[in-house]
């Protein structure tokens, strides 16, 4: 057997390659450790809570917390409402996208350069936060879950990655299956979609993440808690752990030999929101890569 040749590295390699570890190990546990104290103290008893500090492990441990979350209606609508929001905006993103930067690919296309300008410009200019809100009032989209859907899901940035991508692809296809008779939109569907899963999945994956965090929107658009997503339902949250936390020491007491407390319904929230992208992301990550790269190699 051939041994393989192993390549000998310098005194100077060796100490940038300890050195990368050990910072790349730093940057990782101060990016875990918040992740892990919310995790732990969900599961802490609400005794050891009140007294405060780091938590790396769980102090005693309990699931009341998430009894609490899991029995709360509002909780587990906002959760739902939230799913509802995020994949149809997705799909809707992936679609109406893939449709518009098909033809700006097409050479032949009188448009094409005019279209490409004018969508470009939106990139460093929008109408502001009041025009907006005027115009979807005017679209009848206050208080309407359709505020959560709907709106931006064609952007400029995306738009550039699909096109970029398309043009990736080798443009012999596309001429073969015109010769066989097949129109644009069947070349589209049956040849182009296929061979693009990695940025179909990068920019899912980014969409789903955005509008799985997007609170902001629910807060200006939308009145009743019945559309709320559960992002807004973890500020409300947050909103009233803060209050507790302001309350006479006499009131704070009763919670000192408590298996629960307002920071454990907090943190056990936190872990529901967070645990479906954490799921998903692992999946998919290999394609983040191609979906960022793809739009610096074109332009």
């Amino acid at each position: 057997m051939n041994k393989k040749t192993k390549i000998k590295l310098s005194l100077s390699d060796r100490i940038f390659n300890v050195v990368n570890i050990f910072i790349m190990l730093v940057i990782m546990a101060v990016m875990l450790a918040p992740i892990i104290h919310v995790v732990c103290v969900s599961f802490s008893l609400g005794s050891e809570i009140q007294k405060g500090g780091l938590f790396l492990w769980p102090h005693g441990f309990t699931l009341e917390g998430y009894k609490k979350v899991l029995q709360d209606h509002m909780i587990v609508r906002s959760y739902i409402n939230t799913v509802i929001y995020a994949f149809s905006h997705t799909a809707l993103v992936i679609i109406l996208t893939a449709l518009t930067a098909y033809p700006l690919t097409i050479k032949d296309f009188p448009l094409r350069k005019g279209i490409t300008i004018f969508i470009t410009i939106t990139m460093f200019f929008s109408g502001g936060a009041i025009p907006t809100y005027l115009l979807m009032k005017e679209l009848h989209l206050i208080n309407n879950p359709l505020v959560m859907v709907v709106p931006f899901v064609v952007t400029a940035y995306n738009l550039i990655l699909f096109r970029t991508f398309f043009e990736g692809i080798d443009p012999c296809m596309r001429e073969s299956a015109r010769i066989d008779g097949a129109g644009e939109f069947r070349i589209l569907i049956q040849i182009i979609m296929p061979l693009s899963k990695a940025i179909i999945a990068a920019v899912s994956l980014f969409t789903i993440v955005g509008k799985w965090n997007d609170w902001y929107s629910a807060l200006i658009y939308l009145n009743s808690e019945a559309y709320y997503p559960v992002q807004m339902i973890l500020r409300k949250i947050l909103f009233n752990s803060t209050v507790f936390a302001q309350m006479d020491p006499s009131v704070m007491q009763m919670f000192r030999n408590s298996t629960i407390t307002p920071a454990n319904i907090q943190m056990a929230t936190i872990v529901v929101i967070m645990l479906p992208i954490m799921c998903i992301y692992p999946f998919i990550q290999k394609y983040f890569a191609a979906g960022v790269m793809v739009g610096g190699v074109k332009g």
